[in-house]
C-alpha cells in the first residue's frame, strides 16, 4: 500500500466519531468523505485498494435493505460484509 497522507484532517476517528468503522487485516478503516482513511503514527492515510481482486463464491447481491453497511466511496459504493468492502465491478464484486 502506498503511503498517501490525507491532508488538513482535523478530526479524531474512533467510537462513536460518527463515521462507519470498518476492519480490513489489521487495521480500521473510518469511512469519510467519500474515501477511507485509517490512523497512522499522528496522522491518517488515504486507505485505498491496489489491484483488481475478485470476490469468489459471492452469491450476496448487495443493495438497499441488504443487511450489509453501505459506505460511500468516490464514485461507487461500499458494502462492507464479514471484515472487508465490496464494491460491484462489470457483473462480479470485487475485495477492497
Amino acid at each position: 500500500m502506498a503511503h498517501l497522507e490525507h491532508t488538513g484532517h482535523d478530526h479524531r476517528h474512533g467510537e462513536g466519531c460518527g463515521h462507519t468503522a470498518v476492519q480490513h487485516g489489521d487495521h480500521v478503516e473510518y469511512a469519510h468523505d467519500g474515501h477511507l482513511h485509517r490512523a497512522h503514527g499522528e496522522h491518517y492515510d488515504e486507505c485505498e485498494p491496489s489491484g483488481h481482486v475478485i470476490c469468489e463464491g459471492h452469491d450476496h447481491q448487495h443493495g438497499e435493505g441488504c443487511g450489509h453497511p453501505a459506505v460511500r466511496h468516490g464514485d461507487h459504493v461500499d458494502y462492507v460484509h464479514d471484515g472487508h468492502r465490496h464494491a460491484l465491478h462489470q457483473g462480479h464484486y470485487d475485495d477492497h
